[in-house]
């Protein structure tokens, strides 16, 4: 397939990657759109019509949300929609306790509203092939910003496929529907801020993150969406996407054969029902994980890496004495969230490194010596490595402590990727964000869990999963997924590659990698495993894995970062793991209003994340020695 060149789609607002209606991403070209969005400027929030999806509502998930409203509705009542009640459960239970907390009294209503084509009875029993199972809560208008923390967090909202399904639907019953989306000022706003500092000053509802740039790169590959539902469905069947979703369960089985690496050849073809890697004739043998035994049987997937890591909490205080759990390591900010927010709470070790380690072992000691009975803790969630400071936990002494004082350790290994390093052998549980390098293609959600059935707790979680996981992960979003991850080995290669020679040269010209020359430097420092906490990387790495395609930098001037960004000729947005380049000025995006507090831990407000594509190195290093010089001309003015 020919490139798309990203040139003159850098838009504000508007969906990264381009013309794609399923985008998961949105472009803020420069420091000041960041900034402007941030601070709630309307300039910046009424252009956005895409966004990562646990922080935008998609506009069909609106469009949908309107009409159960103006259904179900009453005494002008919002909703979000679940797709099945064991989550509209959950959030119930979110929204009465955080508003309690808040010392707001209110009610929240559920209401399960099965979508049937007019052919098919409405009732429940009617066939869930031709039907779509909605699951709606309702709730006073003025407690949606406390409801949304429960889709934001969780990630356990319908995904936008599912919602056009719905429309779908009801667009037969009722032509006169409207065909546009409401604007989002209106149906997804309210005038009352978020509670919780960590959320910025944009009004709740509105879309979150993102961003693109001026770009002079090519995008890579990626099978195409566009908006127009004829043009859809040409280039579905043109590229063998016309798969019905009844297939979607051979592409779930052909993904958790993928994650398992039990697949003995990786088929790209399709067979006669679905993905051939799905079938259930495809050759298997053991896997190549790490760990003995480990089978398709042991991984399961979910609708986001979020929900991954939200349920693997919520397992793990199902089957364990109930305890505070320990995030080890700055994470990404919404598994801080589920730990805090979920359970009795959590410990927090922001640095993660061995000073970390020794001060957790000492709390273990405290905790124990005082209630020997019961564990110390219930689990330790860490990243391999980090996000967005790229540093890697030694994970074989987190282990020794697991083992000594009974607790889960959970790793998310989204970062780094099982191409790369193999972290199953010290984990009870891995999580993944398969939205990332998994997919590439920035058109899809997913996320991954598998349980280590060598780990001491497998039986315990096993036996609790047989009866409580829910597949909620909606067929086409999987189809899109398993193809999207054919090629993820090769792709991973091609990136790790790239993003080495990157980093090797910003390093060169940066404080801590050059000691001659300090004049005029712009590069505080690099982050990447390479570089950051590299003896631990080293334990998990993989004979011929690489350092993973993400890494961070710090500069020695605000103004320097801003200089950087704005120069840096690449899409510009939230997400990472894409097959192509992508920045963000990740401290402004995730922490605007809690700058201080993340400085603390090493992540400054000029921190820039860039995520490396598989474009041209060369084009790459051209790219990146533009915007270095931009920089470092910015740090000759101030000085």
């Amino acid at each position: 397939m020919t490139a798309v060149v990203a040139t003159g789609h850098d838009t504000l607002g508007h969906a990264v990657p381009p013309f794609t209606p399923h985008a998961i991403s949105v472009s803020l070209p420069t420091w000041r759109d960041n900034v402007g969005y941030e601070e709630g400027e309307k300039r910046v929030v009424e252009s956005m019509v895409s966004g990562y999806p646990r922080f935008f509502i998609h506009l069909s998930i609106q469009k949908l949300a309107s009409i159960c409203e103006q259904k179900f509705g009453i005494n002008n009542e919002k909703c979000l929609l679940c797709p099945s009640k064991r989550v509209a459960d959950h959030c119930r239970e979110f929204v009465l306790a955080r508003t309690a907390l808040s010392g707001i009294s209110t009610h929240v209503r559920l209401v399960r509203y099965m979508v049937c084509p007019e052919n098919t009875p409405s009732q429940p029993s009617s066939s869930t092939n031709d039907c779509a199972e909605l699951h709606i809560i309702l709730f006073p208008a003025d407690v949606f910003p406390i409801a949304k923390q429960f889709w934001q967090h969780t990630g356990m909202g319908i995904s936008s496929r599912f919602a056009e399904r719905c429309l779908a639907i009801l667009d037969s019953q009722q032509p006169t529907l409207p065909t546009s989306p409401p604007r989002l000022q209106t149906s997804w706003r309210s005038p009352y801020k978020a509670p919780n500092k960590h959320y910025s000053k944009h009004m709740p509802g509105s879309p979150s993150l993102g961003g693109e740039s001026r770009s002079s790169l090519s995008l890579p590959p990626c099978p195409r969406e566009v908006l127009c539902k004829d043009q859809d469905t040409y280039i579905e069947e043109r590229y063998g996407r016309n798969l019905p979703l009844s297939a979607g369960a051979y592409a779930k089985r052909a993904l958790r054969r993928r994650i398992a690496g039990v697949l003995v050849h990786d088929t790209m073809d399709d067979g006669p029902h679905g993905p051939s890697a799905g079938a259930l004739d495809a050759e298997l043998g053991p896997s190549s994980r790490g760990v003995k035994d480990v089978t398709e049987n042991d991984v399961y997937l979910f609708p986001t890496g979020m929900a991954a890591i939200w349920n693997a909490h919520q397992f793990a205080l199902a089957v364990r004495p109930v305890a505070k759990s320990v995030c080890f390591g700055f994470p990404y900010t919404d598994t801080l969230k589920i730990l805090q927010k979920w359970g009795p709470g959590c410990h927090f070790f922001g640095h993660g490194q061995e000073s970390d380690v020794d001060a957790l072992e000492s709390l273990l000691e405290q905790i124990s010596s005082e209630n020997p009975s019961t564990p110390p803790i219930l689990a330790v969630f860490t990243e391999f490595p980090s996000n967005p400071l790229l540093r890697s936990p030694d994970l074989p002494r987190l282990r020794s402590l697991a083992d000594k004082y009974d607790f889960v350790i959970v790793v998310d290994d989204t970062i780094g990727n099982f191409v790369n390093i193999e972290v199953l052998p010290y984990a009870d549980v891995v999580v993944s964000s398969l939205s990332k390098i998994f997919s590439g293609c920035a058109n899809t959600m997913g996320g991954s869990l598998v349980l280590n059935p060598q780990g001491r707790y497998y039986a315990a979680l096993k036996q609790h999963l047989s009866t409580n996981y829910e597949d909620l992960y909606f067929n086409e979003d999987a189809l899109f997924m398993e193809r999207n991850s054919r090629d993820f080995t090769r792709r991973v290669r091609i990136i790790d590659t790239n993003t080495e020679a990157i980093c090797d040269f910003l390093r060169s010209r940066s404080l801590s990698g050059n000691t001659t020359h300090l004049e005029g430097i712009a590069i505080k420092e690099v982050y990447y495993p390479k570089f950051s906490c590299p003896s631990n990387y080293v334990k998990c790495q993989l004979p011929e894995g690489g350092y993973g395609g993400l890494f961070s930098l710090t500069f020695t001037s605000l103004g320097a970062s801003r200089a950087f960004f704005d120069a840096l000729s690449c899409l510009k947005g939230p997400s990472l793991g894409t097959n192509f380049t992508l920045a963000c000025p990740y401290t402004i995006l995730a922490h605007y209003n809690e700058l201080e507090w993340a400085a603390e831990y090493g992540v400054e407000e000029g921190l820039v994340r860039i995520s490396v594509g598989m474009e041209e190195k060369e084009v790459l290093m051209r790219c990146f020695e533009v915007a270095l010089k931009a920089a470092e001309a910015a740090t000759v003015v101030v000085n």
